[in-house]
């Protein structure tokens, strides 16, 4: 029997059935090979061509290709498990599947709960928890389900609508730069997000001075951002950005702002050599700085 499988296999392969040239050949060919599990094996929608399989061939199909359910009349749920198990998009051809299916086919795929009519919560956890924006496919979702989503995907808050405080901190806990797609988010949301990257503070409209210190004191260089919104920074969020990295100090500069004396001292203290683009745009060191650098061995 297997001789027979390989010739079958070979046949496929090269395209030449010789008396077997269409599909329904092709079954007739498996009728004369007699073993439906070994053909559906080799090829799953070859049991469309199969008269009443039985449940065991069912399964050798949808194992091999979960899509094969779609063949299937009055799949047992079995034979729906096992394909939701290969591709949880599968369930879209089982009608009215239990909530064991559903749930097994959101684990293998969360994206599969859009097929699902009226999931409840826990099959809705089970998908947000696999993929947090699969959100986008249900209604309503419950505060437990959002938060879920969130977790998984900072991103899944695009998809809910007017989030609450806690899931929007969730959300850029996660995934900080999520904070541009929230509308007016609170001192603290913020506070959260520029702690996670100090870049963010470019998403948001006039940040307080706490706020400023807060991304400064994560990256220096997220100044360029403050100084980019018209914002003149105080001269603690100026000391923070350049204790943290002396480059910015360029971007303090390059606004038309001139740092203080300590300012400067502080960036030369962390790097010396940034004294020679104090001195390149027009600022003259006071003695002080000097003589920080020279104590370094750079300028006399």
């Amino acid at each position: 029997m297997n001789k027979w499988i390989k010739t079958y296999w070979r046949a496929r392969h090269i395209g030449n059935f010789a008396n077997y040239g269409n599909s329904q050949h092709e079954f007739e060919y498996a009728q004369k090979i007699g073993d439906h599990i070994a053909v559906v094996k080799i090829e799953p929608e070859s049991i469309k061509y199969i008269q009443n399989p039985s449940e065991q061939v069912q399964i050798a199909a949808v194992k091999q290709n979960g899509f094969a359910i779609g063949y299937i009349q009055n799949p047992s749920e079995q034979v729906q498990l096992d394909a939701v198990k290969d591709h949880g998009d599968s369930i879209k051809y089982i009608q009215n599947p239990s909530e064991q299916v559903q749930l097994v086919a959101v684990q293998q795929n969360g994206n599969a709960i859009q097929y699902v009519q009226n999931p409840s919560e826990q099959v809705q956890l089970t998908a947000v928890r696999k993929h947090g924006n699969t959100i986008r496919f249900i209604k309503n979702p419950s505060e437990q389900v959002q938060l879920a989503a969130v977790r998984q995907d900072g991103y899944a808050i695009i998809y809910i609508e007017n989030p609450s405080e806690e899931i929007q901190l969730e959300a850029v806990q996660k995934n900080s730069s999520v904070i541009q797609y929230i509308q007016n988010p609170s001192e603290q949301v913020q506070l959260v997000a520029v702690q996670q990257d100090g870049n963010v503070i470019q998403y948001i409209q006039n940040p307080s001075e706490e706020i400023q210190l807060a991304s400064v004191q994560q990256d220096g260089n997220s100044i360029q951002s403050i100084v980019s919104k018209g914002i003149r920074p105080s001269e603690e969020v100026q000391l923070a950005a350049v204790r943290q990295n002396s480059r910015a100090l360029t971007h303090i500069i390059d606004k038309g702002i001139k740092p203080s004396e300590q300012v400067q001292f502080d960036a030369v203290k962390k790097d010396v050599f940034i004294i020679y683009y104090i001195i390149r745009k027009g600022i003259n060191p006071t003695e002080k700085v000097r003589q920080l650098a020279r104590s370094k061995g750079i300028i006399r």
